[in-house]
């Protein structure tokens, strides 16, 4: 257990705006002495009621399902070694996904980092028992994920994706976001952090959104730091293909 918390934080280790989010998050965290607690967010779970050959582009399914058995390593991470171990292991799992170089938009590029040889590299990042690579088969750890995701729906309705946040938590406000696809700079994300959270506590208010993103400033999609990406609409919060 940790003690005092400030900050959940709701990741699937495959959604890159959660990995952005979580690096600005924990930026904040370290100007503002905030205590981070990260929780789990299965998009495979959370749309397992959804035909993905009819709603999503093909890769999609491939690498929910990669995000999930990650998802259960995590869980038996925090269950054996501890927050602070699922701490290193958020880290690592983002730089693994996200920060070695452009990746194929592929079933099979997705289908590799919910992969056993993927996982061995990112657990050793961490400082990690190779071993715990095993739970990736581990079905049974499916219900903390799935329990984690309902906990974070029951906080701000089903019509959301991820990251989902909640400030001064069990009892605090949370909230889908901030979707972003540039880092801010250490002086941008504190101003982020008190526009965000000052919106977010305003008294009746919902929502403020746009469909258009930018692809984020990452090296699995080739994009840098000094470039701006495609923008793309996403429909429903993801680049669906409706048929």
């Amino acid at each position: 257990m940790i003690g005092s918390v400030d900050v959940r934080f709701w990741f699937d280790p495959l959604c890159p705006f959660c990995w952005l989010t979580s690096k600005w998050l924990r930026l904040v965290g370290a100007q503002r002495d905030l205590a981070i607690e990260w929780r789990f967010i299965s998009l495979r779970l959370l749309n397992a009621h959804v035909d993905y050959d009819a709603q999503f582009p093909p890769e999609y399914e491939a690498g929910h399902l990669a995000g999930l058995r990650l998802l259960r390593v995590a869980a038996r991470v925090r269950e054996e070694h501890g927050p602070e171990a699922l701490d290193r292991l958020q880290e690592a799992f983002g730089r693994h996904v996200f920060e070695q170089g452009p990746v194929p938009d592929t079933a099979d590029a997705r289908e590799r980092q919910g992969s056993e040889a993927f996982v061995a590299d990112v657990l050793a990042t961490a400082g990690l028992p190779a071993a715990l690579a095993d739970a990736l088969e581990d079905a049974a750890r499916d219900e903390v994920v799935q329990a984690e995701t309902d906990e974070a729906l029951a906080l701000t309705g089903r019509d959301v994706g991820t990251p989902i946040i909640q400030v001064d938590p069990p009892g605090g406000l949370a909230f889908f976001g901030p979707v972003i696809s540039r880092m801010p700079t250490e002086e941008q994300a504190g101003e982020l952090w008190d526009h965000t959270v000052g919106l977010a506590r305003f008294p009746g208010f919902a929502e403020l959104k746009r469909s258009l993103r930018e692809q984020p400033q990452l090296a699995s999609f080739g994009v840098s730091t000094d470039q701006v990406g495609t923008v793309e609409d996403w429909h429903g919060g993801s680049r669906r293909r409706h048929r």
